[in-house]
């Protein structure tokens, strides 16, 4: 989503709010809609589809980058990181919040796939290196279902992938 050009300051103001929210940025979003248009303390404002759409808009993006955040294999080791069991459960709720404000989610599933692949890779190359033990915070059949979900070609993950899962490491 590109930068949203805004002229009234109380809309500029919840279009940051939603953008930078939290895990749940749908939750934003309601709070924000209710404060322009009803809230006693609010503005009153009347929104136009665009702005409306504006806000949404940066729901989508908070999903991107918290489950880009998981699907960051350099943030591993980093206390942000919540793991590939956070990036499905954030995964599935941006794809209902797509499919319910009937947005686009192809372009979406696709970047997240490639994503979750490129993680996959690197995880599994580092674990066979010996560089590290595994980060993966799912079960197999979790994973397998996340990955089916964004479309990805199981042909195309790597061998061992499975290994990594929690349950495939009694060590863990």
């Amino acid at each position: 989503m590109a930068q949203v050009e805004c002229d009234n300051p109380h809309l500029a103001d919840e279009l940051l709010i939603v953008r930078h929210s939290g895990e749940i940025p749908e939750v934003a979003l309601h709070g924000s809609l209710y404060y322009l248009t009803s809230a006693p303390d609010g503005p009153g404002l009347v929104l136009e589809e665009a702005e409306i759409l504006a806000l949404k808009g940066m729901v989508v993006e908070r999903y991107r980058e918290i489950i880009g955040r998981d699907l960051e294999p350099a943030n591993r080791d980093l206390s942000l990181y919540r793991g590939l069991a956070r990036a499905a459960v954030n995964w599935r709720r941006l794809e209902k919040f797509c499919r319910r404000e009937g947005l686009a989610v192809a372009s979406l599933q696709e970047e997240t796939g490639s994503a979750l692949l490129a993680f996959l890779r690197a995880e599994t190359r580092a674990v066979a290196q010996g560089q590290r033990r595994s980060s993966l915070n799912c079960p197999a059949e979790e994973l397998a279902a996340f990955i089916a979900e964004v479309g990805l070609d199981p042909a195309a993950l790597p061998p061992g992938w499975q290994g990594l899962c929690p349950e495939s490491d009694p060590a863990r």
